[in-house]
C-alpha cells in the first residue's frame, strides 16, 4: 500500500515510510501567521509539471497555490523553489506576467522541504483546446501575439535594477547549456548514437554570439502560460520558472519556436504531442512568431 501524499499531523508523517507532500496542521499554522485564509485546508494537485509539485489550497473560501519540490533526496541545485520565488518577487514591479508570491517558507521542519505560496490565477492553460470565446482565427492570432509580447517583457526587464545581480552568470550561457546537455546524454544514454556526438560537435563549432544578457525563462512555451477565458485574448500569467536564469534571450525564442506545432510544416517532431491546437487556422507560423519578436 502506497503512502498518502497528504496527512494531517507531523506524527502521521513521521510514521510513514515515504514522506508525504503536505502536512495540514503545520501548513495551516504557517498560513495563519502569514494571514492567508483561515480554517481547515483542502488541497489537490494541479498542473502537468514533471518537476516541482503544485497544489491548489482552499481555506474558508480563499484559494492559493503552493509550490514545493518533489520528495527527497534531491539532486544538488535542482528544484530550488526558493530561487524561483526570489525571481518572481524581484520581477513583481515589472510588466512581466508572473504570479504574485504571497509567502515563502525556508523552514524544512514543516513539510520536509522549502516551499512558497502564490496567488491563484483564474484562466486556461492551453493544451488540447482553446477557450470557446477565443476559438476563432483572429483570437488565435492574438494568442500568438500575446505569447511573443509577454516574452519580450521578460527579456526587457532590468534584472540588475530588480536586485537579481548574481542570480545567474550573464556570460557563457550557451556554452554551459551545451556542456550540460552533453553531460546528461553521457549519463543517461542506453546505447551509442554517433549522431548525437556529431550534433554536439557541430553546435560547439557554430555557437552564435549572444546578445546582451537578460532574464531567461528556460522553459517558455504555450503550455507554461495562462490566458483569460474571455475575448480579447490576453495572456495573464507565466508559470514554471524553475529553469530561469540570466543568459541569452534567443534561447527562449529558440525553444518556443522549436516546440511550436506549426501546421505549415506537416511533419512530426518530438514536441508534436505537447499540443496540436496551434495547427488550427489563425495561429502563427514559426516565422510569424519570430517576425513579431524582431518587431518588438
Amino acid at each position: 500500500m502506497s503512502s498518502p501524499d497528504i496527512v494531517d499531523t507531523r506524527q502521521e508523517a513521521e510514521a510513514l515510510e515515504r514522506p508525504p507532500l503536505l502536512v495540514r496542521e503545520p501548513l495551516a499554522a504557517f498560513l495563519d501567521a502569514e494571514g492567508l485564509g483561515a480554517g481547515e485546508i483542502e488541497a489537490e494537485p494541479i498542473g502537468e509539471g514533471h518537476s516541482n509539485v503544485t497544489y491548489l489550497i482552499r481555506r474558508d473560501g480563499e484559494v492559493f497555490v503552493l509550490r514545493r519540490p518533489p520528495r527527497p533526496p534531491l539532486p544538488p541545485s535542482a528544484h530550488d523553489v526558493l530561487r524561483e520565488a526570489r525571481l518572481l518577487r524581484a520581477l513583481a514591479p515589472t510588466p512581466v506576467r508572473g504570479p504574485k508570491v504571497l509567502a515563502v517558507c525556508d523552514d524544512e521542519s514543516l513539510l520536509g522541504v522549502p516551499f512558497y505560496v502564490m496567488e491563484y490565477v483564474e484562466g486556461t492553460v492551453i493544451t488540447d483546446a482553446v477557450p470557446p470565446a477565443l476559438d476563432t482565427p483572429p483570437e488565435r492570432g492574438r494568442i500568438g501575439d500575446e505569447l511573443i509580447d509577454s516574452l519580450i517583457e521578460i527579456h526587457g526587464a532590468d534584472w540588475r535594477a530588480c536586485g537579481l545581480e548574481g542570480f545567474g552568470k550573464p556570460t557563457g550561457y550557451l556554452e554551459r547549456q551545451l556542456r550540460r546537455f552533453n553531460g546528461l546524454w553521457e549519463h543517461n544514454k542506453t546505447r551509442e548514437l554517433p549522431v548525437v556526438q556529431e550534433v554536439g560537435d557541430w553546435l560547439a563549432a557554430n555557437l552564435p554570439e549572444s546578445p546582451t544578457a537578460t532574464v531567461v525563462h528556460g522553459d517558455y512555451r504555450l503550455g507554461n502560460t495562462m490566458v483569460a477565458h474571455d475575448a480579447p485574448a490576453r495572456l495573464i500569467a507565466i508559470f514554471d520558472w524553475e529553469l530561469a536564469t540570466i543568459g541569452d534571450p534567443l534561447a527562449d525564442l529558440g525553444y518556443l519556436t522549436v516546440s511550436w506545432n506549426d501546421a505549415t510544416e506537416g511533419k512530426e517532431t518530438m514536441f508534436s504531442q505537447l499540443t496540436t491546437v496551434t495547427q488550427d487556422e489563425g495561429f502563427h507560423t514559426r516565422d510569424e512568431l519570430i517576425a513579431r519578436y524582431e518587431q518588438g
